[in-house]
C-alpha cells in the first residue's frame, strides 16, 4: 500500500463545485468524477469525511429581501439536498457512506452525533457532514473548521474554482501571486477571503492544516494525500 501523509481528512467542496459549468444543481458527470477520487482515497485506507454547501441550489444572496435568518436555513436544506447527491454517487461506486446533518431530519440522514462519526470513521465509511453547524449566520467554511476540530482531522482539502491562494483573484488581477505556503494570520492581515474569517481563525486556533486545491483536477486530493505539493498550505 502506498503511504500515505494524511489518515483522516475532511473534503470541503462547495455546492457550485457539483453542479460544473451549469452553475446550478448537480452535473452527474462533475460529482462521478469527485466520487471517483474520493473512493480512491478510501481504497488507500484514508478516512474520509466531507463536509458540502449549498450554493447550487441556494444562496444567501438570492434572500436579499427575506429575514436572514429564514434565507440561511433554506441554505442549510440545500446542503442537505447535495449530501444525498453525494451519498447516492458514493454508494453507486460500492462505499459505504453516512450522512449527518446540524439539523435533524431522521427520515433521511442521521443526526450529527460526534462519537457516531468516528466510529463511522474508523469502519472506513465516509462521513458526509450537511446543514453547515446548524446556525444561521455562520457559513459551511466554519462548518468545514468545526467539524474538523471535532474529529480531530488531519487536514482539510479545501476544493476551490482556482488551484490555490493568490495575493488577489487571478481571475481578474493579472499580476496576482500564487502562494506555496502562508499561514492562517496572514490570509486574515491580508483579507484573501480563502474561507471566511471565523472558519480561518478557528483552524488557526486549532492548528489544523488546509490544503488548497483546484476542484477542476479532483485526482489532485489523492496526490496531496500521498504527500504531492499541490496548490496551496495554509498553517
Amino acid at each position: 500500500m502506498a503511504e500515505i501523509a494524511y489518515k483522516r481528512v475532511l473534503l470541503k467542496l462547495s455546492g457550485e463545485a457539483l453542479a460544473g459549468d451549469k452553475k446550478t444543481g448537480v452535473y452527474a458527470e462533475v460529482i462521478g468524477r469527485i466520487c471517483d477520487q474520493v473512493k480512491k482515497l478510501s481504497d488507500l485506507g484514508v478516512q474520509v469525511a466531507i463536509v458540502v454547501g449549498g450554493g447550487n441550489f441556494w444562496r444567501g444572496r438570492y434572500g436579499h429581501q427575506m429575514e436572514r435568518t429564514t434565507s440561511d436555513y433554506m441554505g442549510m436544506l440545500a446542503t442537505a439536498m447535495n449530501a444525498l447527491a453525494l451519498q447516492d454517487t458514493l454508494e453507486a461506486r460500492g462505499l459505504s457512506t453516512r450522512v449527518q446533518t446540524a439539523i435533524e431530519m431522521r427520515q433521511i440522514a442521521e443526526p450529527y452525533i460526534k462519537r457516531k462519526a468516528l466510529k463511522h470513521l474508523e469502519k472506513g465509511r465516509i462521513v458526509i457532514f450537511a446543514c453547515g453547524t446548524g446556525n444561521p449566520y455562520f457559513t459551511t467554511d466554519t462548518g468545514a473548521a468545526l467539524r474538523a476540530a471535532e474529529i480531530d482531522a488531519d487536514v482539510i482539502l479545501l476544493a476551490k474554482t482556482i488551484d490555490g491562494v493568490y495575493s488577489a483573484d487571478p481571475k481578474i488581477d493579472s499580476t496576482a501571486i500564487k502562494y506555496d505556503e502562508i499561514s492562517y494570520t496572514d490570509i486574515l492581515q491580508k483579507d484573501l477571503k480563502v474561507m471566511d474569517s471565523t472558519a480561518t481563525a478557528l483552524c488557526r486556533d486549532n492548528n489544523i492544516p488546509l490544503m488548497v486545491f483546484g476542484i477542476d483536477e479532483p485526482e489532485n486530493m489523492v496526490k496531496i494525500v500521498l504527500g504531492e505539493k499541490i496548490g496551496t498550505i495554509v498553517k
